[in-house]
């Protein structure tokens, strides 16, 4: 019987941890079900800069088109081609690069350096009940939920195991 509650919990909290893994931003990496994925790196470039276009899974030339830079061919058997930023590309900007592989399409964001964050606006708080965004669950944070139940899963796990362990030596 015991060996069950420990396996129970030992799954809950190997759940708890596989539900807070951490996965690649859609800036940087697409794959959808045909296997073609993209990537332009770095995801952030000042005006006149270079990147570098990835793309796999595909098995013709791709063409890769941005309003920021001139239209690039990966030719077939290649993954990888450069681009230049236009030097008037304008700071803070993000511009969309969409790979064309045949009939499948991705694209994903890229950053102009140089940009001034967003002013911020002093009659909007940060702080209190995010008003039809459902109260205490706005902002919902799975990774501190899961470390949360782990936690708890851990402590309550720990004071059963031991108050268990008194009791057996008790009726000894």
């Amino acid at each position: 019987m015991r060996a069950i509650r420990v396996t129970s919990a030992a799954l809950l909290g190997a759940t708890a941890v596989a539900l807070t893994a951490v996965t690649a931003p859609a800036a940087l990496a697409y794959e959808d079900d045909s296997g073609f994925w993209v990537r332009v790196l770095p995801t952030t470039v000042a005006p006149g800069g270079r990147v570098t276009l990835h793309a796999a899974g595909c098995e013709q030339s791709v063409t890769v088109a941005s309003a920021v830079f001139d239209t690039v061919t990966i030719p077939r058997g290649r993954t990888t081609a450069r681009a230049t930023v236009d030097r008037d590309a304008r700071p803070g900007a993000v511009y969309e690069v969409s790979f064309y592989c045949g009939t499948f399409w991705q694209s994903v964001d890229l950053t102009i350096a140089g940009g001034r964050p967003a002013p911020v606006r002093p009659d909007h708080p940060d702080k209190g009940v995010h008003a039809g965004g459902g109260g205490s669950l706005a902002g919902l944070n799975l990774k501190e939920l899961g470390l949360g139940a782990a936690l708890v899963t851990g402590v309550l796990g720990t004071a059963y195991h031991l108050s268990r362990g008194r009791g057996d030596e008790d009726g000894a």
